[in-house]
C-alpha cells in the first residue's frame, strides 16, 4: 500500500520543482523586458485604433451640429461644395455600392474558379507556378490599375464597344480593374481553404461515383465555405477602401444609381477630394469628410458583424 504513496509524493515534488525552476527562469531579466515589450505592442495597436475613432468622431459631431441627422440620412442629393449645398449621404453610398457590387460580379467567378483549378485539377508543379503568378497582381500599385482603367479600358475597350452609352469616367471600368486587383485575395484564401478540406470527403464521394466536378462544387465548396466567405469579405473590404482606382477612373460626379455605365463617386473618393483641397479647413465642407468617414465606418462594422455570423453559423469543423 505504500508504493502508489511514495510514488504520488515523488510525482508531486517533481511537479514542485518543475514549477519553480520555470517561475525562477521567466524571471529573468531578459524575459520580463520582452513581455513589456509585447504588451506595449498590442497596447500600441489599440491606442492607435482609439485616437482615429476619438477624431473621426469628434469632427463628426462638430459637422452635425450645423447639419441635421434628418438631412444628412433623408435626403437624396450629395452637394456640398456647390449652390445650393445639400448632404443627403446616399448617393455617396450607392457609388460605393456600386463598384463593390460590379467587381464582385466579375471578380468571384473568375476567383472561385481559379481557386477550383489549384485545388482540384492542377498537377503541384502547375500550382507552385500559378498561385504565385496570380498573387503577384495584389502588388500592382493600385494607382497603375488606376490609370490603366481609365486609358486601357474605358477608352480602348468599353468605348468601342458601347460607343456614347458610356461615359469616359464610368463606374464598369473602375469596377473590372478592381476584380483583377482582389481576384488574387479570392482565388487565394479560397484555395487555400479547398485544400484543408478533408481528403477523406473527396475519396467517398469518389467512391459513390461522383465525377471530379461533382466533388468540387457538392462536397469541396460547401466544407470550404467559410474560408471562401472570408476570401469575399476581405475583397470587399479592399473595394470598399480603395480610392485612386474610382478617383480617377469612375469620376466625382455623386449619382444615386447602380448602373454600371454612369459616372459615380464613392465616399473614398469624396474624402479624397476634400482631402486634395476643395474646401477650407474649419468649414462645414471640411467637416463633411469626418461624416462621411464615419458613416463607411459603421457601414462597414455592420457589415463585418453580420458576415461573422454568417460564417459562423456554416462553418465546418472536422475532427
Amino acid at each position: 500500500m505504500r508504493a502508489p504513496t511514495e510514488g504520488s509524493a515523488a510525482l508531486a515534488t517533481d511537479t514542485a520543482m518543475a514549477d519553480r525552476l520555470r517561475r525562477r527562469r521567466f524571471r529573468h531579466p531578459t524575459e520580463a523586458v520582452i513581455k513589456a515589450l509585447l504588451t506595449a505592442s498590442g497596447f500600441v495597436s489599440l491606442a492607435a485604433t482609439a485616437l482615429i475613432l476619438l477624431v473621426l468622431f469628434e469632427g463628426t459631431l462638430t459637422f452635425f451640429q450645423d447639419v441635421p441627422l434628418a438631412d444628412f440620412f433623408l435626403q437624396t442629393r450629395w452637394q456640398p461644395l456647390f449652390e445650393p449645398v445639400s448632404f443627403g449621404i446616399w448617393e455617396l453610398v450607392a457609388g460605393t455600392a456600386n463598384v463593390v457590387l460590379w467587381s464582385l460580379v466579375v471578380a468571384v467567378p473568375f476567383g472561385l474558379g481559379a481557386a477550383i483549378y489549384l485545388s482540384e485539377y492542377a498537377n503541384p508543379s502547375v500550382r507552385r507556378v500559378l498561385k504565385p503568378l496570380l498573387e503577384a497582381l495584389a502588388g500592382v500599385p493600385t494607382v497603375v490599375y488606376a490609370y490603366f482603367a481609365l486609358t486601357f479600358i474605358t477608352l480602348d475597350v468599353l468605348r468601342p464597344l458601347l460607343g456614347d452609352n458610356i461615359s469616359i469616367f464610368n463606374s464598369l471600368g473602375a469596377s473590372i480593374v478592381m476584380a483583377v486587383m482582389i481576384l488574387p485575395t479570392i482565388a487565394s484564401i479560397s484555395e487555400d481553404a479547398m485544400t484543408n478540406v478533408p481528403r477523406e470527403l473527396r475519396e467517398g464521394a469518389y467512391a459513390l461515383g461522383a465525377t471530379r466536378l461533382e466533388v468540387a462544387l457538392r462536397i469541396v465548396v460547401p466544407a470550404a465555405l467559410s474560408g471562401i466567405i472570408a476570401s469575399i469579405l476581405l475583397a470587399i473590404a479592399r473595394v470598399v477602401g480603395e480610392t485612386m482606382i474610382v478617383a480617377v477612373a469612375a469620376g466625382s460626379t455623386p449619382n444615386l444609381t447602380l448602373s454600371p455605365l454612369e459616372s459615380i463617386q464613392t465616399m473614398t473618393g469624396y474624402m479624397l477630394q476634400i482631402g486634395l483641397g476643395d474646401a477650407e479647413r474649419g468649414t462645414i465642407k471640411y467637416e463633411s469628410l469626418f461624416a462621411v468617414g464615419a458613416m463607411l465606418f459603421m457601414l462597414t462594422l455592420v457589415f463585418n458583424l453580420g458576415a461573422h455570423l454568417f460564417v459562423r453559423r456554416f462553418q465546418e469543423r472536422y475532427e
